[in-house]
């Protein structure tokens, strides 16, 4: 077994550490403080072919494997969440199903500008009444003169509401007893989407709630065969569960780096606090998780590069690195002390981003089902 990354994925790291410090944490705090999405880091991530990632190159992506891919999330979220869940809601949730599932038409017609980093690109699945019990899907299409004419809402959309934003994907009954994905995009009449939702971290990211009242589109915008959506969403969520894995070690990364420094110059009864072996030993497990979560989220990704079943693997590294990301950021604003309470410190930052790597992509209690399911229980 080699546990080494080969030289291709390595400079993926380099590259996106690089970007992520000198670029990004310059501005992380007064992104997060205002509110405000980051266009500009958003235009820089497509130069570097960040937002097509796994995409091949003939459709405008980097061509690049999901290892990759992983390193590249978990290095922006060491810095900052908000960037990160930009990048990867676009790709894993935005792009791909598209690409994945789409025909030879809608590839062509989306894909480029979406792998390019052009335009972005949402998903919409969650509903008010419909969250972790996502077959619960109220919101209906209805097929009219070659039109799917749509009504329902979403609610917690990333990326939707954005200058760049092309398109939303969701989930519809097109039936009975039938989910189906339909391509719906912005500016289509019926179709509004709220103001930014305010939140308790990723607070430069971008939250709608969307809204459909007889929003008509094509019924060429119907993403796969007719009442596959359920299926479809399914495989998009455990793709998407290595994103948010990568985001757990890549923020509680974060979190480590800062309480190792902060350990290493905060002096107190006459010598730093890392020379106290309460600290020393915080730090310790913190990295000795940390070395078990990333493990974990590379597993995944692998799996998923060798054509095998990931599902598991990926719903374990989801549940694994979301409670770690937790305890490692706490631990680590503990070490700062009071001093960690204060914005002026990131460790703020990240104990208030790493809260929703325990829902989002599935909570908790629904990754443990879907391990019980895959353990025959």
């Amino acid at each position: 077994m080699n546990f080494d990354l080969d030289q291709e994925h390595e400079l993926v790291r380099t590259t996106v550490r690089e970007f992520a410090e000198q670029r990004v944490a310059p501005v992380a705090e007064e992104l997060d403080r205002e509110g405000r999405f980051p266009y500009e880091l958003v235009a820089e991530m497509a130069e570097l072919g960040l937002l097509g990632m796994t995409i091949p190159e003939e459709y405008g992506g980097a061509g690049a494997d999901t290892v990759a891919y992983a390193i590249a999330v978990e290095e922006l979220t060491r810095v900052d969440s908000s960037v990160a869940i930009t990048m990867a809601a676009h790709h894993s949730l935005g792009t791909l199903p598209i690409y994945n599932y789409g025909t030879e038409q809608q590839r062509r017609e989306w894909v480029p500008e979406l792998a390019s980093g052009a335009k972005l690109a949402a998903f919409g699945l969650t509903e008010p009444s419909a969250g972790s019990d996502a077959g619960a899907t109220r919101t209906r299409a209805e097929l009219h003169d070659g039109r799917w004419v749509v009504n329902g809402s979403k609610i917690f959309i990333t990326n939707a509401g954005t200058d760049l934003t092309a398109c939303v994907t969701i989930t519809a009954r097109t039936g009975d007893d039938e989910v189906s994905n339909i391509i719906v995009p912005n500016g289509t009449p019926g179709y509004e989407i709220s103001k930014p939702m305010k939140k308790l971290g990723w607070r430069a990211s971008d939250t709608r709630e969307l809204s459909f009242e007889d929003a008509a589109v094509p019924e060429a915008n119907l993403l796969g065969p007719r009442g596959e959506g359920f299926q479809q969403f399914l495989e998009i969520l455990d793709g998407g569960r290595i994103s948010v894995a990568a985001m757990g070690v890549g923020l509680a990364q974060g979190a480590y780096d800062l309480a190792y420094a902060y350990a290493q110059e905060r002096a107190q009864f006459g010598q730093p606090i890392s020379k106290f072996q309460a600290v020393q030993f915080k730090l310790a497990d913190m990295a000795t998780e940390l070395e078990a979560g990333r493990n974990m989220v590379y597993k995944a990704a692998w799996l998923k590069d060798q054509g095998r079943d990931f599902a598991l693997a990926a719903a374990q590294a989801k549940l694994y690195t979301g409670e770690l990301s937790n305890r490692v950021v706490n631990w680590a604003l503990q070490i700062h002390g009071g001093y960690g309470y204060m914005d002026e410190y990131a460790i703020s930052r990240l104990y208030r981003d790493q809260k929703i790597l325990e829902i989002g992509e599935g909570t908790n209690e629904v990754q443990r089902m879907v391990i019980a399911r895959h353990l025959g229980l």
